[in-house]
């Protein structure tokens, strides 16, 4: 055998071993799994409770509801639980989640797992990206020195508004604020959304092809985003951590559109004035808290990733 045929034939070998480790690490037996399907079904019940019931009365909230058209997952996504990489269902061959794309056959029988090895072979680039994501955002320093202005560029000097919602202080006090700050926004998927003559007052110039060098952990939005990389990774992340990832987007859409030029009050969105140093000093408080807590989520689902 070649030496290139021996190092291949060495590196299957260690991912057989991994992922016979893996999925002899931990077998639910079916009483706890199932409590552990019901008790996540009703927490995300209780989560989306408020989106579904406005939804069905034609509603429209524009803070909460965001989270389900920007990223376009929808409650039923949230309510399906999964155990993580790792972790073996037993007698759960019989249950519809047999049917559920990325589980096979398990050590016990009528046992399931989710298949990672088959996710990765099928889905690598996707979760080399989401990966790579996760590790580079959190090990950089977090910057707070925006003041949350990304949502102020994008009505910058326009006459109609992302948002049908009236400006909190006008069309030319929110032009001023705009001018007497500097702009410095990093994450692409708000910087897209800046007025033409709001795009040369930004200090960066975020692309998608640069996001993987650019994102930092003090971004309202990059830690928005976790739950987007949670909801891409499936069945590789438990049930749990995909809620709590969720719980932190909700509650960083609270804030991002407080500090906002718009008028939410009316959607218990009590204004934080960032065009004031007391609002500022409270802007950057809660950022930093989102950043620690953002930064916990990363690294709880890197741990879930194998071989991540």
């Amino acid at each position: 055998m070649t030496s290139t045929a021996q190092t291949r034939a060495a590196d299957a070998g260690r991912a057989s071993a991994r992922l016979a480790s893996a999925r002899a690490r931990c077998v639910l037996d079916a009483t706890d799994w199932r409590a552990r399907e019901r008790a996540h079904a009703e927490r995300a019940d209780a989560l989306t409770a408020g989106h579904r019931e406005r939804t069905a009365r034609g509603e429209r909230h524009p803070i909460e509801d965001f989270l389900f058209t920007y990223y376009s997952y929808s409650p039923a996504l949230l309510r399906r639980w999964h155990p993580g990489a790792g972790v073996e269902l037993s007698d759960a061959a019989g249950s519809p989640r047999a049917d559920w794309r990325w589980y096979a056959a398990g050590i016990t029988d009528r046992g399931l797992v989710v298949d990672a090895a088959a996710m990765r072979a099928e889905k690598g680039p996707m979760l080399g990206l989401v990966e790579r994501m996760l590790r580079r955002t959190s090990a950089r320093p977090a910057q707070f020195g925006c003041f949350g202005l990304h949502e102020w560029a994008m009505v910058y000097r326009q006459g109609e508004h992302r948002h049908p919602v009236p400006l909190r202080l006008g069309p030319d006090a929110t032009d001023e604020v705009v001018e007497s700050h500097e702009l410095r926004c990093t994450h692409i998927d708000a910087y897209r959304f800046f007025t033409p003559d709001a795009v040369p007052r930004n200090r960066f110039a975020p692309t998608r092809e640069t996001q993987p060098e650019v994102e930092q952990p003090g971004c309202l939005h990059a830690n928005m985003d976790v739950y987007k990389w949670a909801v891409k990774l499936g069945p590789l992340v438990p049930g749990d951590l995909l809620l709590d990832a969720f719980e932190l987007a909700r509650d960083i859409r609270y804030l991002d559109m407080q500090a906002s030029p718009y008028d939410m009050e009316p959607w218990g969105g009590e204004p934080v004035r960032i065009e004031t140093a007391d609002g500022k000093a409270e802007y950057v408080r809660r950022q930093r808290g989102f950043a620690d807590r953002a930064n916990a989520l990363r690294a709880r689902i890197l741990d879930a990733l194998p071989g991540a």
